[in-house]
């Protein structure tokens, strides 16, 4: 599908004209496009760069050496605007202390001399002053217990901030003396030690995560924004930013995992053989049950009871049964069992809509060759018609729409279920939401549908008059179609996920254009300045593809741990239409 990920920006001006029949009265300069998180690709050259950058505002900021800078940001997971928030709110001071951050302002006065001798307290011997090291908090030990505590430390993965070690002492130590010190003993520690400063800009920061293609691509992505969005890598694959699966929207992450876990383990399948089946006592086979005796048999022959699941003799009454005897049959095992076979009903509804959308998407994948050799009959024929970016463009909504309602079962099922929101909603509430969103949901389904038939067409055997005909259906139902989607997820957000008091679910937001396309981070001339001028750059990006230390798919929360309270778009999809026929300079001008 990525071939026709960008086709809208190849819109014929020839194609401008409004459909007939379909005109909206707002003009399309009131209706103000959602404009989604611009994202960047970091490749393991412009990582540093990307790095670079934003400690320079830092130490611009707060005049502080780079060093300093770093700890800061690592402290608050490069997050440059809460390092600026915190400044103006609690002052220089806290600012320095929660980070571990001391500025030395006398360093250099109280370093020892060479001819001098200070006694370390860690191995309580002396040593001359060019044998010792004195940290930014003032705490002075010898080198060699340094270098012993700074292995240690790197080699359990607290490299990034390797505190003093004086007791009670939580100030941060200068990478620049750990990479001396460390480099004269180890020189591939110190090697690890500076990748993992280097990487701690993607494992640290919650608005940079690495791309989870397999094999990995080596490309990390930076949003500006949002992190609840859906990109695409330059490897091509589109991916949830938020929780690094695959593309799910109108699904949240939570209810995504949920019905990923619950397709491939067959919960429910498993639920209803565990309600509606007895294992027999002697083959461990699981029985169901197909008469009202609680006597059953199972095909080996072994007579059981279907009350407690015990063995028993094959005689029986209407109030025992012979070598056994434990009641009656229970009501509240028949309502049990009936409530598992309704649940189970429920999830093959959804679950079979949902597989088949996501098959009849992969079967449409197949026509992009298919409208290739059509477009190349027509234009071998003598025909006045020249453009067909309508069918391009058309396939491409096409595979938007069918997407995005194909992941709506999925949401539905957990939305007006028992599982997520019991007590978000009465059982009348959920009705009309219920039915409210099946309108939208149906209207949805009944002009993809339209959409996939026109566009299957064999127009390149049709004549001229009938092919302007199918232009002018797939134009309109290609309008239409994006129209339906964005009031479906503006239903989501607003009517059904917007009044929740209790949890939070965000959703990536519907873009007409599709995924968001990220493009490589740019190296500006003040960073390729900065790179040639640190002295452990090389050492740093030779350092990327180390076999010991993979890069890791998994992102970091917040610090806090609390999640973000939902984002306010109400405003963000207007009644008014996008015509997909406008090209893509008249879209982003308006």
């Amino acid at each position: 599908m990525e071939d026709w990920m960008s086709c809208e920006e190849d819109y014929d001006s020839s194609d401008r004209e409004s459909p007939d029949g379909f005109e909206n009265e707002d003009s399309d300069s009131h209706w103000m496009p959602f404009k989604g998180p611009s994202s960047k690709v970091i490749t393991k050259e412009s990582l540093l760069a990307a790095q670079k950058e934003d400690l320079r505002r830092v130490m611009e900021v707060l005049s502080l050496q780079e060093h300093h800078a770093r700890t800061l940001l690592i402290h608050y997971r490069w997050d440059v605007e809460k390092v600026l928030a915190i400044l103006v709110e609690k002052g220089r001071a806290l600012l320095f202390a929660e980070a571990g951050v001391t500025v030395g302002e006398n360093k250099d006065s109280d370093m020892p001399g060479s001819s001098s001798t200070v006694l370390c307290n860690v191995c309580i011997e002396e040593f001359p002053g060019n044998e010792v090291t004195s940290m930014d908090c003032g705490h002075c030990f010898c080198n060699n217990c340094w270098t012993e505590h700074f292995i240690v430390k790197i080699n359990e993965g607290q490299s990034k901030r390797i505190r003093c070690m004086a007791h009670k002492c939580f100030a941060i130590c200068d990478e620049t003396v750990i990479r001396n010190l460390v480099s004269k003993r180890h020189p591939d520690l110190a090697e690890k030690f500076d990748r993992f400063l280097l990487e701690s800009y993607i494992e640290d920061n919650k608005m940079v995560k690495w791309c989870p293609s397999v094999p990995h691509c080596g490309n990390a992505i930076r949003v500006e924004d949002d992190e609840f969005c859906e990109v695409e890598c330059s490897c091509s694959l589109q991916f949830c930013f938020n929780c690094l699966s695959e593309a799910h929207s109108p699904c949240s992450c939570l209810m995504w995992e949920l019905w990923t876990k619950k397709c491939r383990d067959e919960s429910e399948t498993v639920n209803w053989i565990t309600v509606n089946t007895k294992p027999c006592p002697k083959c461990h086979k699981p029985v169901e049950k197909n008469g009202g005796c609680n006597l059953v048999s199972c095909i080996c022959g072994q007579a059981f009871c279907w009350l407690c699941g015990g063995g028993t003799g094959r005689d029986h009454t209407w109030s025992s049964i012979a070598g056994h005897s434990c009641g009656r049959y229970k009501e509240d095992r028949e309502k049990k069992a009936e409530r598992a076979k309704r649940d189970l009903y429920r999830y093959m509804h959804y679950h079979n809509r949902y597989k088949a959308h996501t098959d009849s998407f992969k079967q449409e994948s197949r026509l992009r060759e298919t409208i290739r050799e059509k477009i190349s009959n027509l234009e071998a024929r003598d025909s006045r018609l020249r453009d067909f970016s309508w069918v391009t463009n058309g396939l491409y909504r096409l595979f938007r729409s069918r997407r995005a309602l194909s992941f709506s079962y999925p949401f539905a099922f957990y939305m007006f279920g028992d599982e997520l929101f019991k007590d978000e909603m009465t059982k009348e509430e959920r009705e009309i939401k219920q039915h409210l969103f099946e309108d939208q949901q149906q209207q949805l389904e009944a002009n993809v549908e339209k959409l996939s038939k026109y566009i299957e067409e064999p127009f390149d055997e049709y004549e001229e008059k009938k092919i302007m005909d199918i232009r002018m259906q797939v134009i309109n139902i290609s309008v239409i179609t994006d129209t339906l989607c964005k009031k479906m997820y503006e239903c989501i957000e607003n009517d059904l996920l917007g009044p929740l008091q209790f949890s939070v679910h965000n959703i990536a937001p519907y873009q007409s254009k599709g995924i968001e396309k990220a493009v490589e981070l740019t190296i500006g001339r003040s960073s390729k300045t900065n790179v040639n001028q640190h002295p452990e750059s090389d050492n740093q990006t030779n350092g990327w593809n180390t076999e010991s230390d993979q890069p890791s798919a998994s992102g970091t929360s917040d610090e806090s741990g609390c999640p973000s309270r939902k984002r306010a778009r109400k405003g963000s999809f207007g009644c008014s239409l996008i015509d997909l026929n406008l090209p893509a300079e008249a879209i982003d001008r308006n």
